[in-house]
């Protein structure tokens, strides 16, 4: 059981890793923030995402379903037991995530096909590491 705790934790943090290396490559390189712009300051963010394009949108949900997918996957694969269930926990954390962020931050009512897609790329990432051929034999 502890070792699936750790499992989950460790999870969430290299899919936090691949989430926020995508939306800071966003932020900084390729549709940089105006200068003095807060992260922090909801009012502020929701200014600099009404000026980007649709493109910006598809590398922040590239970032968010990372999250999700790799971090489901690295979860069900250091699972000492039941790696689709640490990988669901994953999506489903990661989800929730997704629906605060989208609370704070005004994106195009498109980006809303994200959120069940949380859980689909978790269930995926799951599913592959839990077909993988053990290493153990």
């Amino acid at each position: 059981m502890i070792k699936n705790i750790f499992a989950v934790i460790i999870g969430l943090v290299v899919g936090m890793a691949v989430n926020m290396s995508l939306v800071m490559l966003n932020a900084y390189a390729l549709f940089p923030m105006p200068e003095g712009t807060d992260m922090n300051n909801p009012e502020q963010m929701n200014a600099y995402v009404a000026t980007l394009p649709t493109v910006a949108f598809l590398v922040v949900m590239a970032g968010h379903l990372g999250q999700s997918f790799v971090g489901g996957w690295v979860a069900a694969r250091l699972a000492s037991s039941r790696p689709m269930l640490l990988a669901m926990i994953v999506g489903v954390a990661s989800l929730a995530g997704g629906i605060m962020s989208m609370m704070s931050i005004k994106g195009p009512a498109w980006f809303v096909i994200e959120l069940p897609l949380y859980l689909v790329v978790a269930w995926l990432a799951g599913r592959m590491a839990a077909n993988r051929p053990s290493q153990d034999a």
